[in-house]
């Protein structure tokens, strides 16, 4: 195992790159530290309440470095004066345990090497140590020293993330010790699975990740409406050429996760993805993710600067994965996404009842099996892409949430047993007030056949009702503003209303059964 000192500041141009949060910042190095078993020996890291650029001697500042216990540790906060004479104490130790080779390997960022990591650096260089950092002044006084400097860079467009992976692969190479990169949260399967870009793809969560910008846009539409604000149509029209850039985005750093870098080359990718619509988009930002993913590896083994390896994997990634989009993808995702919504126009056209009421009694099923957020939820999408609204989104609130607000009711006003009311009280509480969390129904609808058949049925009944009055509409929203969000405000909440008396009448004959039924029970025992 090869031991790792740390010296460094929050520096100047460092500090709005990440060095403003020096916990953060060191938890990375950390974290990528373990996954080449390289231990961190000592730490001495100075972090102010501002950019070192502009810091005076009273400026608050802090101390970071290694308790017995080996923990990271902050000491109390003081003057940078103060903290300064406290560093050149760290030093001398960390300098003299480099001396008696306890320390193979220094990482430096925004050092003083004329000062507070004086010593460090000029035992580091004595002992011929490899050195790796960033900070264009420091790393070329550094240099100037004539120290074993094996990778350097400025901080320029690097990241926390970015900084330790450089960092710690430049070790590794250095020692040909084998290190795999931990791209999402530090645990023994992210490091064992960080170099399986593959695994990170998943449009189910590409897409729930992506609901909040098709709420916004379903808002914006419902405002336009009002004469006051009919201005917000070309609002409208604008957040509906930005989904596939959102949608983009989200897959980039789902799939690569380094953060601002997969992030930039997704709106890059999402950019020349717009004409493919929100497929396009999720084409463009899978893309544009994995090529992140793997220019990052390459520029990092070829040993370019840092900075230049997030201008390379931001920019460049994300170019070629909108251009391929642009050029070659669009047409097919955007006949793709047609052909969906034309199927499913078809279908209600063709009996709009009918695909109503399938719609509300498969609903239950398909999120009871996993089904929903693969499928439909992205169905939903799909159809609000073009409109902000959605047949299938209107039978999600018909369907499920009123249905759950329903069964909560009942069980509040007719519990089967005593706590229930406290139980159903928070889950009706949230259907209605923010249009989500129908699990609060599950165990009503578990311990009761009646209750599961009636949250069935009244979906059905609800389903029904939406493509009676042919109503688009949307979910995830406070219930009471759902109709104002619809294109049939009045069929809406006749719908809503149907489904949530419906199963509240359901449930409250069932609960009411099942007290009879332990009443007579008891009698029959005693």
């Amino acid at each position: 195992m090869k031991n790792i000192a740390i010296i460094g500041s929050s520096g100047g141009n460092l500090y709005n790159l990440g060095g403003k949060n020096p916990g953060k910042l060191l938890d990375e190095i950390k974290n990528q530290c373990h996954a080449a078993d390289f231990n961190i020996a000592a730490i001495q890291f100075i972090a102010s309440e501002v950019s070192m650029d502009q810091a005076k001697a009273d400026s608050k500042t802090c101390l970071f470095s290694l308790n017995e216990a080996g923990h990271i540790a902050q000491s109390a906060t003081n003057t940078l004066k103060k903290i300064n004479e406290q560093a050149k104490k760290t030093d001398t130790q960390i300098a003299a345990l480099i001396h008696n080779r306890t320390i193979d390997g220094l990482i430096v960022m925004s050092a003083d090497a004329e000062s507070a990591n004086q010593q460090v650096v000029n035992a580091a260089v004595k002992m011929n140590i490899p050195i790796v950092g960033t900070g264009g002044t420091s790393m070329a006084i550094i240099s100037a020293k004539g120290a074993n400097v094996i990778a350097k860079s400025g901080t320029t467009g690097t990241t926390n993330r970015t900084r330790a992976i450089s960092f710690i692969t430049s070790m590794a190479k250095y020692w040909d010790i084998k290190y795999k990169p931990i791209i999402g949260t530090a645990n023994k399967m992210d490091t064992e699975n960080s170099g399986s870009i593959w695994k990170n793809i998943n449009i189910r969560g590409i897409m729930v990740s992506a609901l909040p910008g098709f709420i916004a846009m379903a808002l914006v539409l419902a405002l336009s409406k009002i004469p006051l604000f009919s201005g917000l149509q070309d609002i409208f029209d604008i957040m509906i050429g930005a989904l596939p850039i959102i949608i983009a985005a989200i897959a980039a750093k789902q799939v690569s996760n380094l953060d601002e870098v997969s992030i930039v080359a997704g709106v890059v990718a999402g950019v020349l993805s717009v004409e493919g619509g929100i497929i396009g988009g999720i084409i463009g930002g899978i893309l544009a993710g994995i090529f992140v993913h793997y220019f990052f590896q390459k520029c990092i083994s070829w040993k370019f600067p840092m900075t230049t390896v997030n201008i390379v994997t931001g920019g460049i990634a994300g170019l070629l994965a909108g251009l391929l989009v642009y050029f070659l993808f669009a047409p097919i995702a955007l006949f793709i996404g047609d052909g969906i919504k034309t199927v499913i126009e078809a279908t209600i056209g063709f009996s709009p009842i009918l695909a109503g009421l399938l719609g509300g009694l498969l609903i239950w099923p398909a999120i009871l099996g996993g089904v929903y957020h693969a499928a439909i939820l992205p169905i939903v999408l799909l159809e609000m892409e073009k409109t902000g609204v959605s047949f299938l989104g209107a039978i999600d609130m018909v369907g499920l949430v009123m249905v759950s607000a329903g069964i909560s009711l009942a069980n509040i006003v007719a519990p089967r047993e005593k706590g229930e009311a406290a139980a159903a009280t928070p889950g009706f509480l949230i259907n209605m007030g923010f249009g989500t969390f129908v699990e609060a129904a599950y165990p009503f609808m578990f311990s009761n056949k009646i209750v599961f058949a009636g949250a069935i049925l009244s979906a059905g009944a609800g389903g029904a009702l939406v493509g009676l009055f042919d109503v688009r509409g949307t979910a995830y929203v406070p219930t009471f503003t759902t109709p104002f969000l619809s294109d049939n405000p009045l069929g809406f909440v006749i719908a809503m209303l149907a489904a949530f008396m419906l199963s509240f009448a359901i449930t409250l004959i069932a609960n009411k059964k099942k007290k009879v039924r332990e009443v007579r029970n008891k009698r029959v025992n005693a």
